[in-house]
């Protein structure tokens, strides 16, 4: 509980943009001079998670190089080089009474992030916080307990060296009965941002009374039309599949209008082997490729793997259809030269991340420009898709009058 009211008095200082930018890169040198110990407790970490068997795909998340912390520096490069999203105008008019009525952007206030073991968060939120001018405390999966603790003493460090306040941004332990009364604490948290599994965010929906940004998890799929260039076509799924599966922009279902169902699968296959990534598909899949029985439990499933699932659709509308069904509103995509088709999907889609001939991994915060990101939401209020500066800011009304009552 302390963390919550240490951030509360935290969040009454505002500091100015050369102050953030100047914290911001004393993160981003601490974060080149100490990499190697950053490195050596990450390595500690992959030990213990091996001794208990975690799978791939979780080593694959929990795992940082020397190129993961140059991807941090430089998205900590690319948010100093953004402007300041605090005390922006977005629209201002005068009233008929006189009154100047400006709508200025304002911190959301005190953030709570609950996630997992990707510990590249632990700067990536930090850094979006505190050049948003929101305070921010951290509760980290416990998998990556020496990771982040090695990440967080680099703002620490900085907070200390730039004489502000350390409690802007605060870790927590692995107490979970703190972290459960924690969300009981809406007089004290804005807003909390669960990024993990679907069991991770259930429990927070379940038992949190602070507003919620959900970033669930992406079943993404990719629907290949009649009209689709194959070469192109193949080069996106394989990508979109192979280039990082434990990625929540991965593609997890493939969907194939019937119409080219053959020739398209016996290429498509050929291309999954070399890659060796497993196939699943429907009945009339496996008419046309050797492959295993893909179930309806398989299509609601984010494998973050090496696996896809496949389904032979009619049309554009019975792949629309299976998207509202079995997707989870994070990015989807449609392969097609023809442009009335994609434009029917593009609109009909309702997801964070809709695309056109492209994969579905560049759903993320430094593709987007934004230098890193929060994570991605799929709902829709407060924000949608990746979350950078401009999502984690409010705003509020001021008014400028001479005297004006109301009559």
């Amino acid at each position: 509980m302390d963390e919550a009211i240490k951030a509360r008095n935290a969040a009454k200082l505002h500091l100015t943009s050369q102050q953030k930018n100047q914290l911001l890169e004393n993160i981003a040198n601490r974060l080149q001079r100490d990499k190697i110990s950053i490195l050596e407790a990450n390595r500690k970490d992959l030990i213990e998670a091996k001794k208990k068997g975690k799978n791939a795909a979780f080593l694959q998340r929990l795992t940082l190089s020397e190129n993961h912390i140059e991807e941090m520096i430089q998205g900590i490069q690319t948010i100093i080089s953004l402007d300041d999203p605090i005390g922006k105008v977005l629209s201002e008019k005068t009233l008929q009474n006189g009154l100047l009525l400006k709508k200025v952007t304002v911190p959301l206030g005190v953030v709570l992030i609950i996630y997992e073991s990707r510990p590249n968060v632990t700067i990536d939120v930090s850094v979006i916080c505190i050049k948003s001018g929101n305070c921010v405390i951290l509760k980290g999966g416990s998998d990556a307990g020496n990771s982040n603790q090695a990440l967080f003493s680099c703002i620490r460090g900085a907070l200390k060296e730039e004489n502000l306040p350390e409690d802007l941004v605060q870790l927590m332990g692995n107490d979970h009965d703190e972290v459960a009364e924690l969300l009981q604490r809406d007089d004290l948290i804005d807003v909390v941002i669960p990024r993990g599994g679907k069991g991770l965010i259930e429990t927070v929906v379940k038992n949190s009374r602070i507003p919620i940004i959900k970033h669930f998890e992406g079943v993404c799929t990719i629907f290949v039309d009649k009209a689709a260039d194959f070469r192109k076509a193949i080069s996106i799924i394989i990508n979109a599949k192979a280039q990082k599966p434990s990625a929540c922009n991965a593609v997890e279902n493939l969907l194939v209008h019937r119409k080219i169902k053959e020739s398209f699968l016996v290429l498509l296959k050929e291309a999954c082997d070399k890659e060796n990534i497993e196939l699943k598909g429907c009945l009339e899949t496996r008419k046309s490729i050797d492959i295993a029985l893909a179930t309806d439990e398989d299509y609601r499933t984010e494998y973050l793997e090496k696996i896809l699932s496949i389904k032979i659709v009619e049309d554009v509308g019975e792949a629309i259809e299976f998207i509202a069904m079995y997707g989870s509103n994070h990015s989807d995509a449609i392969i097609t030269e023809d442009d009335d088709v994609a434009a029917r999907f593009l609109q009909a889609i309702d997801s964070a991340a809709v695309y056109h001939n492209a994969s579905t991994r560049f759903t993320d915060g430094g593709c987007f420009g934004m230098g890193c990101e929060i994570g991605i939401s799929t709902q829709k209020l407060h924000a949608r898709g990746p979350m950078g500066l401009e999502e984690m800011t409010s705003y509020k009304y001021v008014i400028l009058g001479e005297g004006q009552i109301r009559m």
